[in-house]
């Protein structure tokens, strides 16, 4: 990226995967697990070293944004809760990730990845540039030549960088027809059932011959 971008976390995805990635017997003093808060931290401090950012925002949010929930009432629904070992941890966020100098913002009934997408907006209309570090595929929507997307991956080769070619290559569709692929093709994880009969390469044709639903 040519300038300094806003780096913009997506909070619980990355909770979550060091969570699972890392053994709970990382423990504070009083015996707890931090297994997650020192993985993502981790994970944070990799994307700062390679592309220093002029800002980092850790962004958190509700489960399931109200919006959604009210257009579409099975959204999310079947997700379980978070395990007691995170839940311990997740008290602790505001404190750990601001000892770092990193702004964290947190809201009621927009979810993480809905702040994600309006700190890209407001960077690119403000001329700068943003990289939003996720592991929500969704996310892909939001790329551009001035919004890439840094995805978590195993090993040691740290996050893939996700930018319009990287999008095209893994769903054959362009950023903006991310959207109205996943509504045709589903997305399980989020309790959405997509089109009867449809998966990801008929959902591709479609948008390829037709643009948008």
């Amino acid at each position: 990226m040519a300038s300094a971008p806003l780096l913009a976390v997506d909070g619980p995805s990355l909770l979550y995967r060091a969570f699972f990635a890392l053994p709970k017997s990382i423990t504070d003093p009083d015996g707890h697990p931090v297994n997650a808060l020192l993985g993502t931290v981790n994970l944070v401090l990799w994307g700062i070293e390679q592309y220093q950012p002029r800002a980092v925002v850790m962004c958190f949010g509700a489960e399931a944004a109200t919006y959604r929930t009210e257009l579409y009432p099975p959204y999310h629904a079947d997700r379980p809760p978070a395990p007691d070992e995170l839940a311990h941890q997740w008290a602790d966020v505001p404190a750990w990730f601001e000892a770092f100098g990193w702004d964290v913002v947190d809201h009621d009934t927009l979810e993480a990845d809905d702040l994600l997408g309006s700190y890209a907006l407001e960077e690119v209309e403000a001329g700068g540039e943003a990289l939003l570090y996720t592991g929500d595929r969704d996310m892909f929507q939001c790329v551009s030549d001035r919004v890439k997307v840094l995805f978590p991956r195993g090993g040691k080769d740290g996050p893939e960088l996700i930018g319009p070619a990287e999008v095209r290559k893994r769903y054959g569709v362009d950023p903006e027809q991310v959207p109205d692929f996943i509504a045709l093709r589903g997305d399980p994880s989020d309790g959405l059932p997509g089109a009867k009969g449809f998966g990801e390469k008929t959902a591709m044709n479609i948008l390829r011959e037709h643009g948008t639903l």
